[in-house]
């Protein structure tokens, strides 16, 4: 059973008015005016990055993944809370600095939490946003047949970092750096959450998987255009080094942490790259050298042993 199919079968058990289904819950409690969007994350050694990182980079990162999640929603952040399990030896003040630094430059704080000591460093993070003024929530479900689609920034490049990793890459590696530092796309989040209509989440676990994601909410599917995908420069000679195919690296292994939404058509998101347009047939597919082919929704897939 892989991870799809187990939410699929919770989302069932669940029932109809689960807020299971985006990148973040939309809640509203009893006393509190207005809605609040809840994310939960975690970055666990030799799972989410390699054993012994700097506990300043674990930090940073922690909240980056969590950002972008509210990021998919339009959402503001607002509270963190935070559970740190950690080996005997571990460095929590050099962890907390930078904690701390990060969330002073993103507006969050920390409000509560757990520590514990464990054999091995797991940290997770829960976080609160907010929905802005004249904003509106982001979803999954609301791709619209017509829709343009579109990615928030390059693919692929984290990927290709976490490889440079295993062969002992130094950090200042432009792609290990966009690997180990994600930044979350929290104002492209809200410029979209000032648009009329359109879907959105992040990619964490790979454009093909994440579209695959995309669709099944809206009842929808794709086509995207390989030549349109966006790339860090010089990626392709980087995967020629690494002997990968840069498609399969930009559509399959994930970690990116862009977004990926879908507008009318005539609207023009800032800094973004339009790939590929929604369709009513539900089906995905991509256009490489002119051959049209389906997308697998293939990607990073957390209960894969």
């Amino acid at each position: 059973m892989n991870e799809d199919d187990l939410i699929r079968r919770l989302r069932e058990r669940l029932g109809p008015s689960s807020p299971i289904g985006d990148d973040a819950a939309i809640l509203s409690l009893p006393g509190l005016a207005g809605e609040i969007a809840v994310t939960v994350d975690s970055q666990i050694s030799g799972v989410h990055f390699v054993p012994g990182l700097d506990p300043a980079h674990v930090a940073r990162r922690l909240l980056a993944v969590n950002l972008s999640d509210l990021a998919a929603m339009g959402a503001d952040p607002g509270h963190a809370f935070l559970a740190l399990s950690a080996p005997a030896g571990f460095d929590h003040d050099r962890f907390f600095d930078a904690f701390v630094e990060a969330c002073r430059q993103w507006n969050v704080t920390l409000a509560g939490g757990d520590l514990a000591r464990c054999d091995q460093l797991v940290a997770t993070l829960t976080l609160i946003g907010t929905k802005p003024e004249r904003g509106r929530w982001l979803r999954r479900s609301d791709a619209k047949p017509g829709h343009d689609l579109w990615l928030g920034g390059t693919v692929g490049e984290s990927a290709a970092g976490r490889m440079l990793i295993a062969r002992g890459a130094p950090e200042d590696h432009p792609a290990v750096r966009r690997h180990l530092l994600p930044e979350p796309q929290l104002e492209l989040g809200r410029w979209l959450g000032q648009q009329r209509e359109g879907a959105a989440m992040d990619v964490s676990d790979g454009v093909a998987i994440d579209l695959h994601r995309l669709c099944r909410e809206s009842g929808t599917g794709a086509v995207i255009d390989a030549d349109a995908l966006p790339f860090a420069g010089g990626f392709f000679d980087l995967c020629k080094d690494l002997s990968v195919d840069p498609y399969e690296l930009a559509l399959a292994s994930g970690e990116d942490y862009v977004l990926l939404f879908t507008l009318p058509p005539g609207a023009q998101p800032p800094g973004c790259r339009k790939i590929g347009t929604i369709q009513r047939e539900k089906k995905i597919e991509w256009i490489r050298e002119g051959r049209r082919r389906l997308l697998p929704a293939s990607g990073w897939d957390h209960l894969k042993t």
